[in-house]
């Protein structure tokens, strides 16, 4: 099966079809560089055929959220330099075509090694959030759970749905989690989290038929086997737009948010460092700029001459 054909969604397919005659005919390129293009407009139909898009309806949202997961699932910033590249050559074929109207990833940025962060999320927030899950029914009961564990532990989206029932250690209040290169580390679980996971363990996914291989994922979907990062990136984004939160957010944003709640409130930053699996000391540092802002606020909203 060719790379085409692999696309489930039979828009997509077309579109892809559509861009490989473009690519061949019109910039008359190798087979090895129309090979790359269609992967990089494969990388964007996986994620929207997740997230219910079609091709005239991605817009910049979706893009940066694809960023989001391009980047925790490792792929090196040159790779996805070169996937936006790809995507705006096929969004202009779109526009000649009279597809779409404007270009959506005209406004995406280059992914850059910079220290800017996704939007944070208060407290408050968190709670809003969660609110809008109704926890009657099974699946919605096992997302709030996954924004507690998110939240409380500061996993990337990649960790928590490898999460395996063998990594829990109840006792300890400990989860011992596989990060980026395949490196391990102990993130302590507050007891309201550990309780909500351990209770879901108990109840709802009790009484799931789980597939063969799949047993010991914590986390288990409708069909038995383990939940899809997309998934989480959809069922997230639907929570925000229904508490209103105007906020650009991933499941990274809870990642942060879970970090900047530590730095802000004096934790040392080895022990942050360790929590989050950062293999570098001042990939944990922009936590510290974020600590200091925090502060300028405070005192700009609460001391007199700031306010003269």
């Amino acid at each position: 099966m060719n790379l085409v054909d692999s696309i489930s969604d039979a828009d997509w397919r077309r579109a892809m079809r559509s861009f490989h005659t473009y690519l061949k005919l019109e910039r008359n390129l190798s087979d090895n560089s129309i090979e790359a293009y269609l992967r990089d407009v494969a990388h964007l139909a996986r994620y929207a055929i997740g997230v219910g898009k079609k091709p005239e309806t991605v817009d910049l949202e979706d893009l940066r959220a694809l960023l989001e997961l391009l980047n925790d699932t490792q792929i090196a910033l040159a790779s996805q330099s070169r996937i936006v590249s790809g995507l705006r050559t096929f969004y202009r074929m779109l526009v000649v075509e009279d597809v779409v109207k404007e270009n959506p990833v005209a406004l995406l940025e280059m992914p850059r090694s910079s220290r800017h962060l996704p939007d944070v999320l208060s407290n408050e927030e968190i709670d809003a959030i969660e609110a809008t899950f109704d926890r009657s029914f099974p699946d919605q009961e096992r997302n709030y759970v996954i924004v507690e564990v998110l939240y409380g532990c500061g996993l990337r989206v990649s960790e928590l749905v490898n999460l395996r029932l063998s990594n829990i250690y109840a006792d300890d209040e400990c989860l011992l989690v596989t990060g980026k290169g395949d490196k391990q580390r102990w993130v302590p679980i507050n007891p309201t989290a550990l309780h909500l996971m351990l209770q879901y363990i108990a109840t709802i996914r009790q009484q799931q038929k789980i597939k063969p291989g799949e047993e010991n994922y914590v986390f288990i979907n409708r069909l038995g086997t383990r939940l899809s990062r997309n998934y989480i990136f959809m069922f997230l984004r639907e929570a925000v737009k229904k508490a209103g939160i105007k906020k650009t957010i991933s499941p990274h944003s809870l990642r942060h948010s879970f970090a900047t709640e530590l730095v802000t409130n004096g934790a040392d930053l080895r022990a942050v460092q360790e929590m989050l699996g950062h293999e570098k000391i001042n990939t944990t540092e922009i936590y510290t700029h974020l600590s200091r802002q925090y502060l300028r606020d405070t005192i700009s909203t609460y001391h007199p001459h700031y306010r003269k």
